[in-house]
């Protein structure tokens, strides 16, 4: 077996690697940039190389100075993660070229399947059916437009080397396309250092299900069943499941042969995923190869028990596949999460900054159920603007599907961060809603049930005498400490505007009594204390955790997807309080604002130009994705704050009109 390994990768994919390798008993590298000296991978691996600064162009992606830290350090192969470069055929032939292991299939595979282009066309030879489209290169704006005419709107433009969802767009009309194709090729150069591009036919309303493979070199391929990755936004996978809920035993047997005949067609002999495009009929077309290891190999691992990263090493040292297709078999249902650095309230743009706090839940054997939190990041570390952002992956086992929903639930509830915008609540109300929870899902499942975008759940009923519950428990332990002479049991809570009488009395437990509701509640096993932002507890035998914070006055309180701001007050000063007057919110509709940290790409509008509500006014680029910032009114420009080149916050004013 390999004595050492060098990871040429970062963040929670490198973590991930090390940690195989560290129970294989084998020493890892890990080579960093400017942006990622401090971070987790790098004091974990065994020895570390500083490769150059941190745009990926300059530094992850440059073979060179991969190589010369394979050579610098002895070690006897590179393990390429997934992004970067991975996929990339010609880096996989310089490790052979210089006799070092490319820990990944080999570089006839990844050229027949990796690149989007050439595996239509072999996929097309090998009598497998694909999605309808244009498989050759297309020269520029005009040509794209001519394709996606032929092929009929909508279609989906897309880079070659993509992945990751960047480079990747929907063009409903010929605007769309004019627009989407020089972004599409802008973002898969800085991506990916290759600007082809593809168009193909998008399917409406499609599930998208994924293949896992498995081969050696010895010619053994096996699948270890599906995963579904339907959950998406912009085109980035968000929530996966392994198995799917469509696939009955046959479709999966079926899709899972046409996976392995394609690997096998390709001598694969590594771990790789063909992935589909399936109609809620259960029939399914061929998509594209990834000819690595995906992000969301956790859930497989979870439902097989097998170590992909283990397998994948074994793999390259030349080892056989261990098991055979029969000895594999589904147990339970797994879950993942894709925890992004990111402000689901608005929009679900890019929220860069520094993990204030960062506290996920315990990981492990939790009674029936498994929780596991795959991270690369640590209280106190940075997202940087220059990589992917995401923060961790939370997966959640379980042996029925349902039993994995209510575990992620619990699990994000559990889950707590500060200093950046996160998509934790968003994802927990996903876990909430029926058609999630009944299986019927589709790509455009976020598009159909947050149409107008995310602005959390209105609370139910539980949640509403939850949420008044713990403000009373906060509010009683803050006033005995503060003035304990004011201690009383009979308060008004005020919860999103809404008054309730409540009687609070301590005993074994808390009693909180809704008076003229004849209801009380029990309150116990709290686990809470002055400054920490999650309470935890057990409410009339619901065990629960709240993210909470003081306010100005009262308390902002989350469970899950529903937040309220709460107030504990006396009648009288509820009485009064209903005098106040609200506070006015600021007047921006006469400015365009950025709505996120980032580098400004574009300014496109200049002092005195008549601009159109829906016009393009910027772009802004953050996460490696350019982002068209639009005029939301008709006007006139006053004032152009800012020009190409220059870095912005979010929020800053970009444009203002007269």
């Amino acid at each position: 077996m390999f004595s050492k390994i060098l990871i040429a990768n970062r963040g929670e994919i490198a973590v991930r690697i090390i940690k195989t390798c560290r129970r294989m008993g084998i020493a890892t590298v890990v080579v960093y940039s400017e942006a990622d000296a401090d971070s987790m991978a790098v004091e974990m691996a065994d020895e570390t190389v500083f490769i150059g600064p941190a745009p990926a162009a300059q530094s992850y992606l440059v073979a060179d100075k991969i190589i010369a830290a394979c050579r610098e350090t002895g070690a006897e192969a590179i393990h390429p993660g997934f992004g970067f470069l991975s996929e990339n055929a010609g880096f996989a032939k310089r490790c052979a070229a210089e006799k070092i292991v490319f820990i990944g299939p080999n570089p006839h595979a990844i050229e027949a399947m990796g690149d989007k282009i050439e595996s239509k066309k072999f996929a097309a030879k090998a009598k497998v059916s694909v999605v309808p489209g244009h498989v050759g290169e297309i020269d520029d704006t005009a040509h794209a437009i001519r394709i996606s005419e032929e092929i009929g709107y909508p279609v989906m433009i897309k880079a070659s080397a993509g992945g990751g969802g960047k480079g990747i767009r929907v063009a409903w009309n010929t605007k769309d396309v004019e627009e989407g194709f020089p972004a599409v090729k802008a973002e898969a150069k800085a991506s990916f250092g290759d600007d082809r591009i593809f168009i193909e036919k998008f399917i409406e309303s499609p599930r998208h299900i994924e293949i896992q493979v498995l081969g050696d070199k010895h010619g053994n391929v096996v699948h270890l069943f599906e995963r579904e990755c339907s959950i998406q936004r912009r085109n980035q996978k968000v929530i996966e499941e392994a198995p799917s809920p469509l696939l009955d035993a046959e479709t999966r047997a079926a899709m899972g042969e046409q996976a392995v005949r394609l690997a096998k067609a390709v001598n694969y002999d590594s771990a790789g995923t063909v992935e589909f495009v399936a109609g809620q009929d259960k029939s399914f077309f061929f998509l594209e190869m990834n000819t690595r290891l995906q992000v969301e190999h956790p859930v497989t691992e979870l439902i097989t028990g097998l170590d992909l990263v283990e397998q994948m090493i074994r793999s390259a040292y030349g080892e056989k596949l261990a098991f055979s297709q029969k000895d594999l078999k589904i147990d339970g249902w797994a879950i993942e999460s894709r925890i992004y650095a990111e402000d689901p309230y608005r929009g679900f743009l890019p929220s860069i900054g520094r993990l204030v706090r960062y506290d996920p839940p315990a990981e492990g054997d939790i009674g029936k159920i498994k929780v596991r939190n795959d991270a690369g990041v640590r209280e106190g570390d940075e997202i940087s603007m220059f990589y992917d952002p995401m923060i961790s992956k939370l997966s959640t086992w379980a042996k029925t599907r349902l039993e994995a929903v209510d575990a992620m639930g619990a699990a994000l509830e559990d889950f707590h961060i500060e200093g950046l915008g996160q998509n934790i609540p968003f994802l927990a109300a996903v876990m909430d809603q029926a058609r999630f929870r009944s299986g019927k899902l589709s790509t455009n499942y976020i598009k159909d049930e947050f149409p107008e975008g995310f602005a959390g759940a209105a609370p139910t009923a539980f949640q509403r005498d939850l949420m008044a519950a713990v403000a009373c428990a906060m509010h009683r332990v803050l006033t005995r400490r503060a003035a304990p002479e004011l201690m009383r049991d009979d308060w008004v809570v005020i919860e999103n505007g809404e008054r309730r009488l409540v009687r609070v009395t301590n005993g074994a437990a808390l009693s909180v009594e809704f008076l003229g509701e004849g209801r009380t509640l029990t309150l116990k096993d709290i686990d809470w204390r002055p400054g920490q932002p999650v309470f935890k507890g057990v409410l009339d035998g619901r065990a629960f955790a709240a993210q909470v914070e003081p306010a100005a006055e009262g308390f902002n309180i989350r469970h899950r997807a529903a937040k309220a701001k709460v107030l504990v007050l006396t009648p009288r000063i509820a009485e009064l309080h209903e005098k106040l007057p609200p506070k006015k919110a600021a007047d921006t509709s006469k400015m365009v604002l950025s709505p996120m940290p980032g580098l400004v790409v574009t300014l496109d509008v200049a002092v005195g130009q008549q601009v159109r509500a829906g016009e393009a006014v910027a772009v802004i680029e953050a996460m490696k994705m350019q982002n068209i910032i639009r005029a939301e009114r008709d006007g006139m420009v006053k004032a152009v704050n800012a020009q190409a080149g220059d870095s912005v916050a979010a929020d800053e004013v970009l444009v203002e009109f007269a």
